[in-house]
């Protein structure tokens, strides 16, 4: 990689708050009132975030050269670019309204990063139930049902388990108006009215179910791993809801029991994975397919600035042998399966990190895809924090670092991914191999041979019909779900070590 340093206007960390505004200028002047003299006093404005902001913005951000207000050439002086920061006191409005580009669906950001980065480490605050919410009818009345219920959470030890359905919460009947503020909104407890569905009627029961929020709930993304013998195979099941940056070497003790146990076949279940560390993603794919280091399993494209800075194939993510030493990684040999063929399940919840291990198989493997269409996330992105002097990239090491006067976070798209063939035409999602939709009817149980969409992988594992009907009797009309209401979830998180750090230079007035 070149090693450059751009030279960008406007960019340098604002330690004093601006008080220069064509718009509303400061005046001062003297105003006589029985003989007292007075002067107006104009409160100042911090723009430390919208500085951060748009430094950010224009240097990293994927659309960058299609937002004018990001233009290198936006502002000829400095007092012109401060102006234009102090004219937007509101970051959350600056950067909705002014800096995103309009098309970006999966840019977020907190006004405290640390929210985000427990959101890369899969560390939320939650009761530990995750639900899918879908629509009644054509109406706009709204039901949650049951996916998965976190081991060792507050819902774990409630009476409340995968199917289970529910209408209200604290007696309120969910709509699509109420639902965010009722499931999502500040309060720690809440009671869910519960409800059943005969002849596919929902109809309110006498249950309710009280649920408590736990602060930083680390949910163990290996959800379920078994092996089941079905005739003479041997099939390898493993439900991976997120991928964490220290779950590589989990996912490779999974994968050393299938190796042991001869599996002849690999389901790998995704239907609930909005996504997570791209490096994660390798792990797991290059443990389906091999430690082929010489192979290339993603590319990854930048704005043209950031682009300029690599040499050829710099870009590239091949496929990896070892779990890697990120985040206390045991660097550890895969326990590759090598194989030639792998069942994924997949679906509407399914986003970023999922979609790239299918994306990234499919030019060496058949990848036989089994669900509904998914989300279609073909971005990546990098969380960015007010630190100067390491261009911006957050580094746990580097917390004293940080601007004191400014705890926001922002997670940019930065890049667009494509596999070895050069596709990435995957906006609107991926489309099914196969086609099942889950039956709130019939969820089943996970890792369960007799599970719907489980069951249906394993006979075209077997070629043998299963014993249980395929009928979709009531599919959800998924309007949300417990992971997917908030953006930081449906992410593909990148390496900062993957993009050039850029430093800016302060011109002169």
């Amino acid at each position: 990689m070149k090693k450059l340093l751009l030279v960008f206007l406007f960019l340098g960390v604002l330690s004093t708050s601006c008080n220069k505004n064509d718009d509303n200028p400061i005046i001062e002047e003297e105003i006589a009132v029985e003989d007292v003299v007075e002067e107006e006093v104009v409160e100042e404005v911090d723009i430390n975030v919208q500085n951060f902001l748009w430094q950010t913005l224009n240097a990293y951000y994927f659309w960058q050269g299609q937002v004018p207000a990001l233009a290198d050439s936006r502002f000829s002086t400095q007092s012109e670019y401060e102006d234009y920061l102090t004219s937007n006191p509101n970051p959350e409005d600056f950067i909705s309204n002014k800096l995103l580009f309009s098309e970006d669906r999966f840019t977020f950001w907190s006004d405290d990063y640390q929210d985000l980065t427990n959101s890369i480490a899969g560390i939320r605050k939650s009761n530990g139930l995750e639900f899918g919410l879908s629509l009644i009818g054509d109406t706009d009345d709204v039901f949650g049902y049951v996916e998965y219920v976190i081991k060792n959470s507050d819902a774990s030890t409630k009476d409340i388990k995968r199917g289970d359905v529910f209408i209200g919460v604290n007696g309120t009947r969910l709509n699509r108006n109420n639902y965010i503020d009722l499931l999502f909104g500040n309060a720690d407890t809440y009671t869910l009215n519960m409800a059943e569905m005969t002849n596919n009627t929902i109809s309110p029961i006498d249950k309710e179910v009280s649920l408590t929020k736990e602060e930083a709930l680390v949910e163990d993304p290996i959800h379920v791993n078994t092996i089941l013998n079905i005739g003479d195979k041997r099939i390898g099941y493993l439900m991976y809801n997120f991928f964490t940056l220290d779950s590589g070497d989990e996912l490779n003790q999974v994968f050393a029991n299938f190796k042991s146990q001869n599996i002849t076949d690999l389901v790998v279940d995704l239907r609930y994975n909005p996504g997570g560390r791209g490096s994660t993603a390798s792990i797991l794919a290059s443990l389906i397919y091999g430690p082929n280091t010489d192979q290339l399993f993603f590319k990854t494209t930048y704005n043209s600035k950031i682009e300029a800075q690599f040499d050829s194939g710099a870009l590239d993510n091949n496929f990896v042998s070892t779990t890697g030493t990120e985040n206390g990684g045991m660097n550890e040999a895969l326990n590759s399966l090598n194989l030639n063929k792998v069942y994924i399940l997949a679906t509407e919840a399914s986003a970023s990190a999922s979609e790239l291990v299918m994306v990234g198989l499919e030019p060496y493997l058949d990848v036989v895809h089994i669900g509904t269409t998914t989300v279609g996330k073909n971005q990546g992105s990098i969380l960015f924090v007010d630190d100067f002097d390491n261009g911006n990239f957050y580094d746990k090491e580097r917390e004293g670092q940080i601007n004191p006067n400014n705890k926001w976070g922002l997670q940019p798209i930065v890049s667009q991914v494509q596999n070895s063939a050069g596709f990435s035409d995957y906006a609107d999602g991926l489309l099914p191999d196969i086609e099942l939709d889950e039956d709130i009817t019939n969820l089943g149980v996970l890792g369960d041979q007799n599970e719907p969409l489980l069951a249906r992988a394993i006979q075209e594992i077997t070629g043998v019909s299963a014993k249980i009907s395929f009928e979709v009797v009531y599919p959800p009309s998924l309007i949300s779900s417990s992971k997917l209401v908030d953006p930081k979830t449906t992410s593909l998180i990148l390496n900062q070590t993957a993009v050039p750090s850029i430093k800016w230079n302060l011109p002169n007035n």
